[in-house]
């Protein structure tokens, strides 16, 4: 198996703000991996806030080429090839490793990957669409500017969170999201969450720093709304933790390494009665289409990050305007391919 590496730098439509950054474009390497007459893709977002950078992890991708040359992919034996991969290697490129292989599996299998997994249930879950954080007006133009069955609102800025959501609603029926990126403290959490409930919120995401254990539990215990963990669920590991302070988890499937722990952390929530969501972050169609092979199994979803692209190396599963929900192209595999 031979090992391709595209770098792109993955230019936004807008300036994209959350409560701890803001940015312009994304850099991102897109991963090839041949096995005969077939080639699978994955993707890793280079995220600056997570220590990544592209001449990094290129070089680390180089060196680690050699130990795949003899990988060989029979009988979808994904699982025994990610096992040699070295254990300290980042999440963010295990996962491009695993989709790629996914990828490749589909391919040989001439069906969507999805397609390929035994389900208990299937769900049409939609995307949301993701309004960054931004003065109030120009969030409120960003929403008009694209019209979409629900919407994620990235707030954490403070005392006026409130205020850009009714600024909103007044805009929009569609359900809203709200994302804190672990900008509020407990006390903003459950005092926010009534009047975010009155206004069609339907759930809060990590308001919390992951360390806040015990401000969690007390949002846990009064919050008006359902709280969602990000930052506190980023491995397979914390999905039990999470069940005693969270009603649901959100699964970035960069974070906990790919496809294959994705779907185990989703089985392991579901016993334990909690809600799942998959999140992206932003992405080429490549990742994007990856996680979207997750959608049957979720209660919510947000993978708009080729969405919030003014430029897409790739092309794959897009989503309807009209009802948020997939459309995935006529080809095996994840459904993605790099443009000319």
């Amino acid at each position: 198996m031979t090992l391709t590496i595209h770098p792109f730098s993955l230019p936004l439509r807008d300036p994209f703000r959350i409560a701890h950054e803001s940015r312009t474009e994304q850099p991102t390497l897109i991963v090839e991996l041949r096995d005969g007459a077939y080639t699978g893709l994955g993707e890793a977002p280079m995220t600056r806030y997570y220590g990544l950078d592209s001449q990094t992890c290129t070089a680390t991708l180089n060196k680690l080429a050699p130990a795949l040359a003899p990988w060989t992919l029979e009988n979808g034996n994904i699982g025994a090839l990610l096992s040699t991969l070295p254990p300290d290697l980042s999440p963010f490129l295990r996962c491009a490793i695993d989709v790629a292989l996914h990828d490749l599996w589909g391919k040989m299998a001439g069906r969507r990957v999805g397609e390929l997994w035994e389900r208990e249930a299937s769900r049409a879950t939609p995307t949301c669409y993701t309004i960054g954080l931004a003065p109030i007006a120009e969030m409120v133009r960003k929403l008009q500017a694209f019209p979409w069955p629900v919407y994620k609102i990235k707030l954490g800025r403070g005392d006026d969170d409130v205020a850009i959501i009714r600024e909103l609603r007044a805009h929009t029926d569609a359900p809203f999201y709200v994302d804190a990126n672990t900008g509020w403290t407990v006390r903003q959490t459950i005092d926010y969450s009534g009047p975010l409930a009155e206004l069609g919120v339907v759930f809060i995401e990590q308001p919390l720093k992951p360390d806040d254990r015990a401000g969690q539990r007390e949002v846990h215990r009064h919050s008006a709304l359902p709280v969602l963990a990000d930052e506190s669920c980023q491995t397979e590991a914390d999905v039990d933790t999470c069940a005693e302070l969270f009603a649901g988890i959100n699964i970035k499937v960069v974070k906990c390494g790919g496809l294959l722990p994705a779907r185990r952390m989703i089985a392991r929530a579901r016993t334990l009665g909690m809600r799942v969501m998959a999140g992206c972050m932003t992405e080429s169609s490549v990742g994007i289409s990856g996680i979207a092979q997750l959608l049957p199994e979720l209660d919510y979803a947000d993978m708009d990050g080729a969405m919030l692209l003014a430029e897409d190396p790739a092309r794959g599963v897009t989503f309807d305007p009209a009802t948020g929900r997939a459309v995935y192209p006529d080809r095996p595999g994840t459904g993605a391919l790099l443009k000319a």
